[in-house]
């Protein structure tokens, strides 16, 4: 049988970075360092694991990679639930301190100091999944009531996860960026709070929090890491989680931050077109890739101003190499330990095993046998029957 790895078309563009202060401006060291110190506090809090995938790099002919595996976070499966919950806290942290004329701390609304008063602050936000799973528990956690909004192709399985989480879910006919339309309309009209993982013209600072938030996972990734990497894959969506990596390695590691490679459904790809034009660029979205959670047509502004600054590569992926790779964490095939992982999660690493089956496309993005990888694996089982589909053979669910 072929090897889809080998045989997956994959397309890559180098640009040379912009020149700027981005990855200290949009997502400042204090923005990282308040979440932090919040996040940190949590009931049920415990960093999540850096899995070295050993004997994976030994076959792929790398000398390492760093898998940051998100499954476990909060018992949510995925890194969004750092960047939801805590942008939810921020909003009624803002808002209530209008409300009521005083300073409100973020401790005071996470013990319970405002419950009534938070149970007046209605919060809602478009989602492919795990970010409005993050945002419906967040605000069950303060008692915040929660509406989100789902596009077509979310799976009933995703939808019912944040239903048992107190929200209440929306689905409508069209795309993700569909729902992020009705989702800021119906907020303006009915005078409730967008906590959006992108961001648009006079709307940042949610995206900030919520960016911020995952700075913790990177936070404890560099705190984990016995070597510096040579490059970071990122997977794309909006930008938001790539921006934030992004900007922290930059901010934790100075000149000696790695490469930063973009990587994309072939689809879904509004980073790549952004970097092959120079601005942020919206790509309409007409065939849904298997990768729920990277199905975005238009880049988050915000994150994209850290991009075009740090990001030298982008590279669009098939879906057919998708499912091979979560088999092949999941089954330990290489040797290393199993990984149970989402869809999304495995972006970063199908492109690079891909990357080292093409000596050109591996030549073009640096990597060699001393290349040190590093890999956010963003989600774990978010979805159990896709899951199941993809262990028992399927390639395209």
């Amino acid at each position: 049988m072929a090897d889809p790895f080998t045989a997956a078309q994959l397309h890559h563009i180098a640009v040379t970075p912009a020149k700027g202060d981005a990855a200290t401006r949009v997502l400042s060291p204090k923005d990282f360092a308040d979440s932090w110190a919040e996040i940190t506090q949590w009931d049920g809090y415990a960093p999540t694991p850096l899995v070295p995938l050993s004997g994976l790099a030994a076959q792929i002919g790398v000398a390492r990679i760093n898998y940051k595996h998100e499954g476990p976070r909060f018992g949510l499966g995925s890194f969004k639930a750092l960047g939801g919950a805590y942008a939810a806290m921020r909003v009624l942290q803002r808002e209530l301190g209008k409300r009521l004329g005083h300073t409100v701390t973020l401790a005071d609304i996470r013990k319970g100091n405002y419950a009534d008063a938070c149970r007046a602050i209605t919060m809602c936000s478009a989602t492919d999944g795990n970010h409005g799973r993050s945002l419906a528990w967040g605000c069950q956690r303060v008692g915040a009531p929660c509406r989100i909004y789902i596009h077509a192709e979310v799976s009933e399985g995703r939808a019912q996860a944040m239903r048992d989480l107190g929200a209440e879910v929306v689905r409508i006919d069209g795309d993700y960026d569909a729902s992020v339309a009705l989702a800021r309309d119906e907020a303006e009209a009915n005078g409730w709070f967008v906590v959006s993982d992108t961001s648009w013209e006079g709307y940042t600072e949610p995206p900030r929090d919520v960016m911020a938030g995952y700075g913790v996972m990177t936070h404890e990734a560099c705190a984990t890491m016995e070597a510096t990497p040579t490059h970071v894959f990122l997977q794309g969506g909006v930008g938001g989680l790539a921006a934030s990596v992004a900007a922290f390695l930059r901010q934790y590691l100075g000149d000696d931050a790695p490469r930063v490679v973009i990587t994309e459904p072939e689809w879904a790809a509004c980073l790549y077109e952004s970097a092959r034009k120079g601005a942020a660029t919206t790509v309409p979205i007409d065939k849904e890739t298997i990768m729920a959670g990277l199905s975005c047509g238009e880049p988050s502004e915000m994150a994209w101003e850290i991009l075009r600054e740090e990001a030298t590569d982008f590279v669009t992926m098939p879906d057919s190499i998708v499912a091979p790779t979560v088999r092949l964490l999941a089954n330990a095939e290489s040797g290393d330990a199993k990984i149970e992982a989402g869809e999304s999660a495995v972006a970063g690493l199908a492109t690079l095993i891909a990357a080292m089956r093409q000596p050109d496309l591996a030549k073009a993005l640096g990597l060699d046998a001393s290349s040190r990888v590093l890999l956010i694996g963003s989600e774990g089982v978010t979805d159990p029957a896709i899951f199941k589909a993809i262990m028992a053979g399927a390639d395209h669910v």
